[in-house]
């Protein structure tokens, strides 16, 4: 284990590495995506109150869990950069904040199409939408911070201590519903003692998910290969790679 995870801190083997997992997990991002999509927007019923206006939950509700997972797996990285000084986990974290801010964009603007016919407005100071709003401005900090810091090396370790300070939003995020009167909804895909959405709907929403999850690391690796050969633009094995090519 420990093994693996040091061969994992050289760039050149991170790069092999990565190249071979990219194919697959796009390939099972495409087979999944088709299935979650026509379950969901084909096979699934319509609701009872809300008739088809709901299927938007196909996207929002992948979009939304995907905007807290990523930004919880930048502060592991930054702590991890911290810690051991790893600079490939410097890699991985910037890497992932434009995918992160995109599925908090997705989140949001879904949640305001969704939210006009329900709630009949397009948005409202509500604790959760709130609270999301400054998690994209959180991956648009650590965006412009890396991107404002010549030095590499001292932009990724400002935005490790950035990503960590800001994790404490996620939980914010999570128990909003709980822990304030809000107009969003609870938890209802995670409630499989007492399921308050038919199997129906559950099982594409599932789907997309791990669609969804699958197209966040097959992204991520392709952008963290590129930054890699950008960080070790002036090494031997790079300079080998592009004569080869």
């Amino acid at each position: 284990m420990w093994l693996w995870f040091h061969k994992l801190g050289s760039p050149r083997y991170f790069y092999d590495t990565a190249g071979k997992f990219i194919p697959w997990l796009g390939g099972l991002c495409a087979v999944l995506m088709v299935w979650g999509l026509y379950g969901g927007l084909v096979q699934a019923p319509a609701d009872y109150q809300q008739g088809d206006s709901y299927r938007i939950i196909f996207i929002h509700v992948p979009a939304a869990a995907l905007s807290l997972s990523v930004y919880t797996f930048m502060a592991v990285c930054g702590a991890i950069a911290l810690i051991w000084r790893m600079k490939l986990a410097e890699v991985m974290l910037i890497s992932a904040a434009p995918v992160g801010a995109s599925f908090t964009f997705i989140a949001l603007v879904t949640g305001s199409l969704w939210g006009k016919p329900m709630w009949g407005t397009w948005w409202v100071w509500d604790a959760r939408l709130t609270s999301e709003l400054i998690l994209l401005f959180l991956y648009l900090g650590v965006i412009a911070l890396y991107g404002a810091i010549e030095d590499k090396r001292n932009a990724g370790r400002a935005v490790s201590v950035l990503s960590i300070v800001g994790v404490v939003n996620i939980p914010i995020i999570k128990y909003s519903v709980e822990w304030w009167n809000t107009l969003h909804q609870g938890s209802t895909i995670l409630k499989f003692d007492t399921p308050s959405i038919d199997p129906a709907m559950r099982t594409p929403l599932i789907v997309m998910l791990l669609a969804f999850g699958l197209y966040f690391g097959a992204v991520v690796l392709m952008r963290a290969r590129a930054e890699v050969l950008e960080r070790e633009r002036n090494s031997k094995w790079v300079q080998e790679l592009v004569q080869s090519r």
